[in-house]
Order: C-alpha cells, then sequence, then structure tokens
C-alpha cells in the first residue's frame, strides 16, 4: 500500500474540524487499505507503532527529525530552525524544504505503508551506543524518498504531533461503518477494544472475520482491560437509592490504581492508562507472584505508599516517588507500598468482566493469600444513610479519601472503558465552597507577564463529556503554581502545542496557546457557578449557560496516572453544583 494515500487522507481529516467528515475520511481510508496492513494503518493514526502497553516508542525528539531533514534536503540547521519559527510547525517546515530541496535526488523509491512502518520500528527499537545517528540514517532515508506532503506526515508522526484530532472513539465510528455495517454496531466493536485496548488487532480482526470475529474476542492476560469507572454524588441517601436501598461500600484507597496480571511466574502491571509499570513495582510484581494463587488472573487493586512501621497509609504525592526509571531498589525502602485488590476480572481461563460483583469479590478472595502487604480492599454491605456515613467516616478515619459504592445486583458486570451508576465514589459532602478536588485537562494557556514572562501566565482548563468525546472549558487558572511548576509546565506542554484548538476542545476563549488534551491536573476551587462563557454542561442547568469553577488552585498534583478521558465529567460538575445548592437551602431555580 502506498504511504502517499495515507497522507492524502491526513490532509483531508486536517482540512475539517468536524467529527462526522473525519470520520468519513477515516472510512474512506479503511476501505482503501489491504488486510495484511490494517493494524499498520490503526497504529499510525494514531501515532503509535503499537498499543500503548506494550511501552515502544519512536523516541525522535525535534532536534533529531531536524537533523535528518538537513540530510535529505541539504540545508542547514539555522534555515531549517528558521522556518519552523516562521510555520510553527516542524511538518509544515519539511513540506516547504522537500518541495525546493537542493539535492536532486535520483533512483528514488516509492514509499510504502509496509516500508514505514518497518522502518520506524526498527527505529524505535534501536538503542545503546550510536543509536542517536543510527535512528538519524533510518529516518533521513524515508525522508529522502517522500514526497513532500509524505514527509509532513512522516515528521509529524515520528515528534508526536500528528495535530489530526482524532479519537479512539472516532476510529472505533470509523471501523463499525467499514467492516460491521453501520455505526448501529459500534458498541460490539467498542467491547472488543475495552477488553484488549489495542485499535489495531481488533481492526485486523473487524477487518477478516467481521462482526462474527469481533463477537468471538476474548480476554487475553498480557492485555490490559480498559478501567470500569465511576459516577460521583455526596449525599447518602442518593446514593442508595440508585442502588435500589443497599449497595456495597468499599474503602476508596488514596493510591494508584493498578491492573495485575499473572501468567505462571509472569507477572505485568499496568497503570489506569494502560502503560506497563511493572519495572517501577519490582516488590508489587512479587507479592502477586507469591500471593495470589491462580496460574492466570487479571486483578485490580490500587498500591499505596505505606509506614510500615505504623501500619499508616501515606498520601498520594509519596507514591508518585516510586515513578523513576533509576533508583528502584532505594525507593523501595524509601516508600514501601501495599496491595489492597478490589476486583478480579479473568481467572485461569474463565472472564469475569460479564459476571456480577458478588461473584467477582467472591472469586478474589479464594485466589488470595493474604498477608500485610497484600490484602482485599475493605467493604461492607451498607442498608441505610446511617451504616454509610459511619463507614464513610471510619475510611477518612484510616488515611482514606472516601468510599466507592458498588451495584451488587445481578447485572452489576464489569463496565470496561465505561462510567456508569453501578459504581458511585462518595469522597465529601458538596458545600457552598468547594471541599473536594477536581482533575481537570489542560486544553489551552495564555502567555504569562511580569515575573511570569517567558512561561504559561495561567492555563485553560476542562471536564471531559463521554457522550460527545469532547473537553469543555470549565476555568482559567494561573493560582497555586511555583516557579518549578510553571518551568516544568512549559516543558511538559510543548509536545502536545498545536496550531489551532483541537476538534473536541468546546470552548468560547480564544487562548494564547492551545494544546492536544493530554496533561490533567488536580484543582481546588471556592465553588461551582453558572457561566455564559465555559462550556462545560452547557444549557445543562440554564438555557445559554455553561458551568465554571470559581477562584481555582493549583493543588500541586499532577495526575500523570489519568488520561484525558479519566478527567472529572461535565456531569459530575453538574452534580457538584447541584449538592452546593441543598448544602446552603437554596430550592430556588437558577
Amino acid at each position: 500500500m502506498d504511504y502517499i494515500i495515507i497522507a492524502d487522507a491526513y490532509e483531508q481529516i486536517e482540512s475539517t474540524t468536524k467529527r462526522l467528515e473525519m470520520t468519513d475520511h477515516l472510512v474512506s481510508l479503511l476501505k482503501k487499505t489491504p488486510q495484511d496492513v490494517i493494524s499498520r494503518v490503526i497504529y499510525l493514526t494514531q501515532g503509535k507503532l503499537y498499543p500503548d502497553f506494550v511501552g515502544i516508542e519512536m523516541g525522535v525528539a525535534e532536534k533529531l527529525a531536524i537533523r535528518a531533514l538537513m540530510r535529505a534536503t541539504g540545508n542547514s540547521e539555522k534555515a531549517i530552525q528558521n522556518e519552523i519559527q516562521k510555520s510553527g510547525d516542524i511538518g509544515e517546515t519539511a513540506e516547504k524544504l522537500l518541495t525546493k530541496r537542493k539535492q536532486s535526488t535520483f533512483f528514488t523509491k516509492h514509499l510504502t505503508v509496509e516500508r514505514v512502518y518497518e522502518t520506524l520500528d526498527k527505529l524505535a527499537k534501536t538503542s545503546g551506543s550510536g543509536a542517536v545517528d543510527t535512528k538519524m540514517v533510518l529516518f533521513s532515508g524515508l525522508l529522502i524518498d517522500a514526497v513532500p506532503k509524505e514527509a509532513k506526515w512522516l515528521i509529524r508522526t515520528v515528534t508526536g504531533n500528528l495535530r489530526l484530532g482524532i479519537a479512539d472513539m472516532t476510529v472505533l465510528d470509523a471501523l463499525a461503518i467499514a467492516y460491521g455495517g453501520g455505526k448501529e454496531t459500534r458498541e460490539k466493536i467498542e467491547r472488543a477494544y475495552n477488553i484488549s485496548s489495542d485499535l489495531g488487532r481488533v481492526a485486523n480482526v473487524a477487518a477478516e472475520k467481521g462482526l462474527e470475529g469481533i463477537e468471538k474476542f476474548q480476554v487475553s492476560v498480557g492485555e490490559p482491560i480498559r478501567p470500569m469507572l465511576a459516577e460521583r454524588l455526596g449525599v447518602p441517601e442518593e446514593i442508595l437509592e440508585k442502588f435500589s436501598g443497599k449497595c456495597l461500600a468499599e474503602y476508596k484507597y488514596d493510591g494508584e490504581r493498578i491492573q495485575a496480571h499473572k501468567k505462571g511466574d509472569t507477572v505485568q502491571l499496568f497503570s489506569r492508562r494502560l502503560e506497563n509499570i511493572s519495572s517501577q513495582y519490582p516488590d508489587v510484581v512479587e507479592l502477586i507472584r507469591t500471593q495470589i494463587t491462580a496460574k492466570e488472573a487479571i486483578l485490580e487493586a490500587e498500591c499505596v505508599a505505606m509506614d510500615l512501621e505504623s501500619g499508616d497509609m501515606r498520601p498520594f504525592q509519596e507514591l508518585m516517588h516510586r515513578r523513576r526509571k533509576y533508583g528502584i531498589q532505594a525507593a523501595i525502602t524509601q516508600y514501601p507500598v501495599s496491595l489492597f485488590t478490589f476486583d478480579a476480572l479473568y481467572v485461569d481461563g474463565v472472564d469475569l468482566t460479564q459476571t456480577s460483583l458478588p461473584q467477582r469479590r467472591q472469586t478474589l478472595e479464594k485466589i488470595i493469600n493474604p498477608n500485610i502487604r497484600l490484602k482485599p480492599a475493605i467493604q461492607q454491605l451498607v442498608k441505610t444513610p446511617k451504616q454509610l456515613e459511619d463507614f464513610f467516616e471510619r475510611a477518612i478515619e484510616e488515611g482514606c479519601e472516601g468510599l466507592m459504592c458498588k451495584s451488587i445486583s445481578e447485572d452489576s458486570v464489569y463496565q470496561a472503558g465505561n462510567r456508569g451508576w453501578l459504581w458511585i465514589k462518595y469522597k465529601r459532602d458538596y458545600k457552598s465552597e468547594m471541599t473536594d478536588t477536581v482533575d481537570l485537562v489542560v486544553v489551552g494557556a495564555f502567555h504569562g507577564r511580569g515575573k511570569r514572562a517567558g512561561a504559561y501566565g495561567a492555563l485553560l482548563l476542562a471536564t471531559y463529556n463521554p457522550k460527545n468525546d469532547t473537553f469543555e472549558t470549565v476555568t482559567k487558572c494561573g493560582t497555586g503554581f511555583t516557579d518549578k511548576d510553571l518551568s516544568q509546565l512549559y516543558e511538559m506542554l510543548q509536545n502536545h502545542v498545536v496550531a489551532r484548538k483541537n476538534s473536541r476542545v468546546q470552548s468560547t476563549l480564544e487562548a494564547d496557546v492551545w494544546f492536544e488534551p493530554s496533561l490533567v491536573l488536580e484543582i481546588l476551587g471556592a465553588e461551582v457557578t453558572l457561566s455564559p462563557i465555559h462550556m462545560a454542561a452547557m444549557d445543562a442547568i440554564r438555557k445559554d449557560s455553561g458551568m465554571a469553577i470559581r477562584f481555582p488552585r493549583f493543588t500541586g498534583k499532577y495526575r500523570t496516572d489519568k488520561s484525558p478521558q479519566d478527567a472529572t465529567t461535565s456531569k459530575e460538575i453538574v452534580t457538584m453544583y447541584n449538592g452546593q445548592l441543598k448544602k446552603i437551602g437554596d430550592t430556588a431555580s437558577p
């Protein structure tokens, strides 16, 4: 398959901000794609070579890309840097320079998807002495044979800045239309993705075997299941009403959610963002290997920093010291952890995701050999608001954030990748003052002045709307950031800068800089109010009004464990607003 077909499709997708048009262009691309390369086309369209959990990245910094571009075009580094400053995009710079390249190239070959993928794969796996030069030679070889349009997308791909605005949900829509017969089959294809986290494999099965193959899709050890998410309420009576009078209340630990996969003596740990974090927690790997009696299992647990002498749980921020590449053994000693297991998704050949929570919990307890470092999450069956409130207070006293309240009905299945009312977070009562934090996505920034000149003065933050797969602005935050934070944020966000507002971002404000939704920050505000400016939950309370958080402050907590889709939802903000009204006795219509 010629790579120019992909480049042409990307050009069409980039030219529109309308999701339906993007989907149509993607469907057209899929229909032109041979079955044997469909997975590669999907990965490349995601800006990847493999699913996230494999942990292989292309690892090409802009500086290396510039060196490859120098070799391919004959231009100096200074000339290339000048063009990048003008265009603001190294991809467009590559396209322009290759249009008028100084070196005439003979015997160039047409680029194929197969060659591009295999070269990038080799580039990604190159390491050790001389790796940078090898990568430069490999990539420049592609650029030399590329036509200008191909060069633009090649260089955007390797530097991690495709800027297409295509999310996984758009890809699923396109797969349903191309191979399932229409959007109505999306749910089946989405389930296959939710239990495998591998869009490429899902696309391959859909292309080769159609819906019949998708319906036979199985949970597999080593492929992380996309985590189930919870709704949020702050009133015990409302929680029990949702569960027809009774639920299983479980401690909500202030730790890192981990999905553990065991197959014999091999154990893999995945974060809630589906990254393989086994190397950061070798002590947890050993706990799963020795204390889980099943030969094969997929479990969910909360990994919590502990004071082993007192038995007290430590704050989440201490746990983040474990997220490192070096000094692991020292970190194990300095920041010990315990594991609190709360769900079993697969055990010895049996997929448990379609069984009820009581069945899953029973299975979980059967395969655990508990000790002081690994044990089931503390839980209690509650039937009255007082029981729920008392258990909540006990959880808070013992260092937890609150409770997870869970349905125990027959249909209390594990909703992989979805948020629903089968699980409800109960953290704190929502008062007129906002005492609970929210996790918001950075979508834009405003230039700083005075002391903050050269950095971002404030960030534009958004909630997530899972219904529309969009990010809706809810506040502008410039408080709580240290000088170190401002410097760090600038660096962290550089790779996510885009030339215009992302198609998934809903905003009436014009930011100085726009970003791909990527980074999640924990924010505490004074209260939630109606807003004619912000887009979160627009029209939910009053026509032409969204929701906003007043006087927001960064808590210092970078939620690197959360993907943008795991951020606080617009619906949750409405719940918080309504909770405030009840607390202050305001029963009037807003």
